[in-house]
């Protein structure tokens, strides 16, 4: 019954391109919402226009990925060049990822069956961490003012997510098994020595020198335990 629930929400969408955009935007508002998983299922999860379509162009579609998030499907979270308050003065234009409103959306626009949870780390791979980032960044959005940011140093580090809460910045790090091995969040905890760091996996709760691991299904109380 759900998945059939996601479903129709998925056709409803469909139809509503073709009832509130030109004809000439259509298929460009498509062809960015069916290459979502794909984008997502990726190493870096960086969006690429070229990944949308062959010979795809940033001023060919960029109105149409607009178009999504000014309708609050898709979420846009920009790379932050420096970890410093505003985030949002400090937003690399030319690097984002595109994430979708709900994981259940994306699970179910990536044809893939409730199930697939059940198989374990057998079958996701790369597309596990897509689903746990997409779920943490829903439950974030929902507790602290903003969009996040995420960042990355060239190719030796990314940290998943920032968020920016009163006057600190907060970076998260969601790892969707128990293997927590990652070198990304030390490198900028050396770099940027922030007051709390946090990090989502399936491990349990650990708090210790200012950093705080929760497991995934707790997202929705990080500011509780976080003490903020």
């Amino acid at each position: 019954a759900t998945q059939q629930i996601l479903q129709n929400i998925l056709n409803a969408y469909t139809l509503d391109f073709s009832k509130h955009v030109d004809n000439s935007n259509i298929q460009k508002i498509f062809h960015v919402w069916t290459s979502l998983p794909s984008q997502l299922a990726k190493e870096n999860k960086k969006f690429f226009y070229e990944s949308v379509k062959t010979g795809a162009r940033a001023r060919e579609y960029e109105d149409a990925l607009n178009w999504l998030v000014n309708a609050g499907l898709v979420y846009k979270i920009h790379a932050s060049d420096k970890p410093a308050l505003p985030l949002s003065a400090y937003d690399d234009l030319s690097s984002f990822k595109v994430y979708m409103q709900d994981v259940g959306l994306l699970r179910s626009l990536s044809q893939l069956d409730p199930t697939i949870y059940g198989e374990g780390n057998r079958l996701l791979t790369e597309f596990r961490g897509a689903l746990a980032e997409n779920f943490i960044l829903s439950g974030l959005l929902r507790q602290f003012e903003g969009m996040p940011r995420y960042w990355r140093s060239g190719n030796m580090a990314e940290v998943d997510f920032l968020v920016q809460y009163q006057n600190q910045i907060i970076p998260i790090e969601v790892k969707s098994d128990e293997n927590i091995k990652s070198r990304s969040l030390s490198v900028y905890r050396n770099h940027f020595s922030p007051d709390q760091s946090l990090r989502f996996s399936l491990r349990n709760i650990h708090s210790a020198n200012g950093f705080l691991n929760l497991p995934l299904f707790l997202v929705d109380y990080t500011k509780k335990f976080m003490g903020i």
